[in-house]
């Protein structure tokens, strides 16, 4: 899994820049935004009047604690176009969430909206190992979801070459890696594993694929899911974040060199962690839920936005921006078990440990006589397919007995066949909620 290092003269100023020059920039362009937000939101200026906050009272960044939240909901009660800060017409793209909760979320950008997305983009691509010239394999959605085209347009701009194959017809996707000889993949982490399958599936080893670097994001992901996406296709796998109402992909990344957590691009984007609970800021290094304010944007611009992803922020490594923990659970992720706070990826590393199962497994919600009920439904790895059924019952009580041990909740686990579990050409789906809706 080799990969050249960036040298240092290789990297833009300001990744390397001083923890005070970063401050400093970014003092001057959270007064700007916050400005522009109240100018030309009505949202932001009830919302500010409403607590009293206004744009003077920002004399450092701790004052940003002053100024209220924003959420997903206050798009969806702004739709479609009530959250933006210029005129329609200086909006150049539209993109949109998928809206299964709901009204879809509603962003847009402008002309210096694209071009900040698309270098921050190849800033991301770049601190993931990707260089000019690089083949980069896209097999994220393309659309209204922003993953495809943001990264789509930031390896265009590194200056790679691009195969915008979008998600889906997973043997064309191993095709073209075989025919294309890809440096690079930005894909789900989930989406890469099935990829994996169907390169067995045609006889094909993963590990003599192309591929050297996989760029994941777009769901929650643990280090065991790493560890096997690294063990399957002998390549190197980083963290990549982002969510539309912000940015889209490349909000932050993980650096090649270190993969150590992912370095938040705090010249465009000023990150706090929260209490979830009563919205107070914690100190660098405590777990609460990520909370994001843009400097720079335009034509959405956001302020303290709750973006519900659990994690702590820490200092820089390989560069001099902030860096957090990967994040591995959504605060509307958590699901409540018989009072038991329960988070699919802390299910995740222990079915990942076990090598007769495979990654691919949901989590199946009931309330059959008023008490929730949790069945794990994971595939046997293919080794153990034609385990008998007194094998598959022992493995079931082992993975009961870890659940209860290291979660806290009792479980009943299902093992199914080999391609038992339905394969995502997007995000993963891990939780199936089938419960009385009261």
């Amino acid at each position: 899994m080799s990969r050249r290092t960036p040298e240092p003269g290789e990297l833009e100023p300001i990744e390397t820049a001083s923890r005070d020059e970063i401050a400093a920039l970014q003092l001057e362009r959270l007064t700007w935004s916050l400005g522009h937000a109240y100018r030309n939101v009505p949202h932001y200026k009830q919302a500010f009047d409403a607590i009293g906050a206004h744009p003077d009272d920002l004399t450092s960044l701790e004052d940003l604690a002053k100024f209220p939240f924003t959420s997903k909901a206050d798009l969806r009660q702004n739709y479609p176009f009530g959250m933006f800060a210029v005129p329609r017409e200086k909006l150049l793209r539209i993109h949109a969430s998928s809206g299964t909760t709901g009204k879809p979320t509603v962003v847009g950008y402008t002309e210096k909206d694209l071009n900040t997305w698309s270098d921050l983009m190849a800033r991301s691509i770049r601190a993931g190992g990707g260089r000019p010239g690089d083949i980069v394999h896209v097999a994220y959605g393309y659309g209204l979801f922003t993953g495809g085209l943001g990264a789509h347009y930031g390896a265009e701009r590194l200056g790679c070459t691009v195969v915008p194959m979008s998600g889906g017809q997973t043997e064309k996707q191993v095709q073209l890696i075989e025919d294309f000889r890809p440096d690079i993949i930005m894909v789900t982490p989930s989406y890469m594993l099935a990829i994996g399958d169907e390169y067995e599936r045609l006889g094909l080893d993963p590990k003599a694929c192309p591929i050297k670097v996989g760029i994941h994001g777009a769901e929650p992901w643990t280090e065991a899911m790493r560890g096997e996406i690294e063990r399957r296709f002998d390549m190197h796998a980083v963290d990549i974040y982002g969510l539309s109402e912000i940015m889209g992909p490349g909000v932050a990344n993980e650096c090649l060199e270190t993969k150590d957590g992912l370095h938040i691009w705090e010249d465009h984007f000023y990150p706090e962690v929260v209490d979830p609970a009563t919205g107070e800021v914690l100190p660098d290094g405590e777990l609460g839920e990520l909370v994001i304010t843009t400097l720079t944007k335009e034509g959405l611009p956001m302020v303290r936005y709750r973006t519900r992803d659990l994690t702590r922020l820490m200092p820089g490594t390989a560069r001099t921006h902030r860096r957090f923990q990967k994040v591995t659970g959504r605060s509307d992720d958590m699901m409540i078990v018989r009072g038991v706070n329960v988070f699919p990826t802390q299910i995740e590393e222990i079915l990942l440990k076990d090598k007769r199962l495979s990654p691919h497994y949901l989590l199946e919600l009931r309330r059959p006589k008023n008490l929730d009920e949790l069945t794990v439904v994971v595939e046997a790895d293919s080794a153990f397919a034609d385990a008998g059924e007194a094998e598959t019952a022992k493995a079931c009580g082992e993975i009961r007995h870890e659940i209860k041990a290291l979660v806290g909740v009792s479980a009943d686990i299902r093992i199914l066949p080999p391609e038992g579990v339905e394969r995502s050409l997007g995000k993963a789906k891990r939780i199936v909620d089938l419960r009385p809706k009261t």
